[in-house]
């Protein structure tokens, strides 16, 4: 039986961790074509973290405060990584579909094409997963009872590993390439190291002392450690690669954008995604068109690489790494935990 209320951790304004209220609120129903999800297990990522700080702008407006693509309708429940089971159905939704081990795509589309790209998240333009019950289109509850994965370990999946699996796509990795992962030990680095080794690249991870093994558990073949100066962390990169990359997976831009372009072979990929390390960059236009280098901006995902990511995670081609655990009435430790950056892999919570 659905309860009348559920507890959920409710975005108020934006600000920091406290703009987070814990209340007892509705449950909602599911309309035609939705489905109620119970979550199981939900994680922490950043697009929740900068969606409560407001700092996606809008167009003609870049310090606006703002959503992943839009306003936000307070109050909001965040959360935009998702496990679960259907619990109940809306109109023109099989009944059979009750009871099914979900993970929630979490992207709203432009249209209704497969390679569409995403306009809006759960968690930003409509309510999420940091609660006890969600409701989303019933496409977007990918069945995974033949997955091998925990509920916890799934709930990893849809923002960094889509993020990452629509970086693999863009960037066209293929078997035998050798490939850069920047930001390797973040949410979308490890998912996008992991998911490149399994797809047969040649990894090579960038990333802070001390996290070195569990890149290399992830299927990194050779580890980089990052340094104040850009051009001597370059030359590591190349005498790990041995030989010219064939594509960079980049979450950190700054000035190593312009210190490893000249480490990319003729004909290569750049595929960024973040910018943490700095959004303005002085390039070199010549490298670009003079070697035929292509670089590719990644935003999310698309419906054909999250179902791609499911059939990962349904073959156990995958396996996220947990760095902690919380209640989901302990949100505001597990934030905290979240903002200190001293952990490889992901943080969730349970309901």
């Amino acid at each position: 039986m659905i309860p009348e209320t559920m507890d959920a951790a409710v975005l108020t304004r934006h600000g920091g961790p406290d703009a987070l209220e814990l209340r007892t609120v509705p449950v909602p129903r599911p309309g035609d074509g939705e489905v109620l999800v119970r979550v199981t297990a939900a994680a922490l990522n950043n697009t929740d973290i900068w969606t409560r700080q407001g700092a996606y702008g809008l167009p003609g407006d870049p310090q606006a405060l703002a959503g992943w693509r839009g306003p936000i309708a307070f109050p909001r429940i965040q959360g935009g990584d998702i496990a679960g089971e259907i619990a109940a159905v809306g109109g023109g939704v099989d009944p059979a579909r009750e009871g099914r081990r979900v993970v929630v795509d979490n992207a709203f589309y432009e249209g209704d094409g497969p390679d569409a790209g995403p306009i809006g998240l759960l968690g930003s333009e409509a309510d999420g997963g940091f609660a006890q019950y969600v409701v989303c289109l019933d496409p977007r509850a990918h069945d995974v009872g033949a997955s091998p994965l925990s509920d916890e370990e799934l709930a990893c999946l849809p923002v960094a590993y889509g993020t990452a699996a629509g970086m693999l796509a863009r960037g066209r990795i293929t078997v035998g390439e050798t490939v850069l992962v920047t930001g390797a030990s973040g949410g979308v680095g490890l998912a996008a190291v992991q998911l490149a080794a399994a797809r047969g690249a040649r990894v090579v991870a960038l990333t802070a002392p001390g996290k070195e093994e569990a890149l290399r558990e992830a299927g990194a073949a050779g580890v980089v450690l990052r340094g104040p100066e850009p051009g001597a962390v370059a030359d590591a990169v190349a005498d790990a690669a041995g030989a010219p990359l064939d594509a960079v997976v980049d979450v950190v831009g700054g000035p190593l954008l312009p210190a490893l372009l000249d480490r990319l072979r003729d004909g290569g990929r750049w595929v960024i995604a973040g910018a943490i390390g700095g959004h303005t960059v002085d390039l070199d236009l010549r490298r670009l068109y003079l070697h035929n280098v292509s670089l590719v901006g990644s935003s999310m995902h698309t419906r054909t690489h999250f179902a791609e990511l499911v059939a990962d995670a349904v073959a156990g081609r995958i396996r996220p790494r947990i760095a902690a655990r919380y209640a989901l009435a302990d949100i505001h430790a597990a934030q905290e935990e979240f903002a200190g950056s001293a952990y490889v892999g992901k943080i969730v919570v349970t309901p």
